[in-house]
């Protein structure tokens, strides 16, 4: 028996969440002496609970921060501080930048931004929830979009506040769902797979299983054989490309008959977006201490979601226009 959309989304939500532990990678920051020193001696000196430690904020202890990860925090900005003020370069510290702290939040940038593409995909549900009527056919494979982007990005903000093994790979597991999504409900679309004749519903069948198989296999690969970041990463672009090609032969299509501006709202998502992921190749030291490239990566994502939305409101009102006037020839 198949699993109808929904189900086979909590199955592999489950699965996921199932798997969550894995190996954490060191950078240069890690392995200076300097570094390594600072910390051994914050923690000898303020973490002794027989000592007198140092007590940490309330709202720091909300986010879980321990006194180790505190006197990590602080050596990453000293070490940094020194290193900028005898003109050596910023180093990556676990992985990442030395970013500076707001509220206890460790990107605070990007969280702000995560947030910012959540709530575009908020609206744009309720848009479409109020424009397209229930009974259109494409409507919840719409509405599966937005909700499981809506996760991603929940899942995005969140790891950004905190980075533990877990939100890391909730983050990373909510965002390949979602490019993975994006390319099973473009080809629907496209090529009108949602008409309810028996070959497109066997095809439509084919396909889900097929990615949700392909989904499993991805988390099984990180979790279960080896956590790789260079394969996760091309794995995620290759399917981006995918849909990308499929949606920009769609737009290139539908306003080569109609000329009707909108139709080309398509293509520009596809550029804006691949403008957007080109600043993850910067990756630069953040300005100020707050501000990266994929913090500015986040931020260029929320005018396509957007303007997608719209496209999506605008091409199925179009049809609903061209059924309505098939059926009144008809009559």
């Amino acid at each position: 028996m198949l699993l109808r959309p929904s189900s086979s989304l909590l199955t592999l939500v489950a699965f996921a969440i199932c798997l969550l532990c894995g190996p954490a990678e060191a950078s240069t920051g890690d392995r200076l002496p300097e570094f390594r020193q600072c910390v051994n001696v914050c923690i000898r000196e303020n973490c002794d609970p027989n000592n007198d430690p140092t007590p940490i904020p309330l709202h720091h202890r909300l986010l879980l921060w321990t006194c180790p990860q505190e006197c990590d925090y602080t050596c990453q900005h000293i070490v940094t501080q020194r290193r900028v003020a005898a003109g050596l370069p910023v180093t990556q510290f676990h992985g990442k930048w030395p970013f500076k702290r707001f509220l206890g939040m460790q990107e605070p940038f990007s969280v702000l931004f995560s947030i910012g593409n959540l709530v575009a995909h908020s609206r744009g549900l309720a848009k479409l929830r109020q424009s397209i009527p229930a009974s259109y056919p494409l409507r919840r494979y719409y509405e599966l979009f937005a909700y499981l982007s809506i996760a991603t990005w929940v899942c995005s903000a969140v790891f950004h506040t905190r980075d533990f093994k877990t939100t890391e790979q909730l983050d990373y597991f909510a965002a390949g769902a979602g490019v993975l999504y994006g390319m099973y409900y473009a080809p629907i679309r496209v090529f009108r797979l949602d008409r309810p004749t028996p070959r497109r519903r066997s095809f439509v069948r084919l396909w889900s299983v097929l990615c949700a198989s392909m989904y499993v296999a991805h988390v099984a690969y990180l979790k279960l054989w080896r956590w790789n970041y260079t394969y996760n990463m091309a794995a995620n672009v290759v399917v981006g490309l995918v849909q990308n090609s499929l949606w920009s032969y769609f737009s290139l299509r539908k306003w080569s008959r109609s000329r009707r501006t909108w139709t080309i709202w398509p293509g520009i998502v596809v550029a804006w977006l691949m403008s957007a992921m080109s600043l993850e190749l910067l990756d630069f030291p953040p300005l100020w201490g707050a501000i990266d490239a994929h913090s500015l990566w986040h931020l260029g994502t929320i005018g396509p979601i957007i303007l997608w939305y719209n496209f999506l409101v605008k091409d199925a009102q179009d049809d609903l226009a061209t059924i309505a006037k098939t059926k009144d020839f008809k009559a």
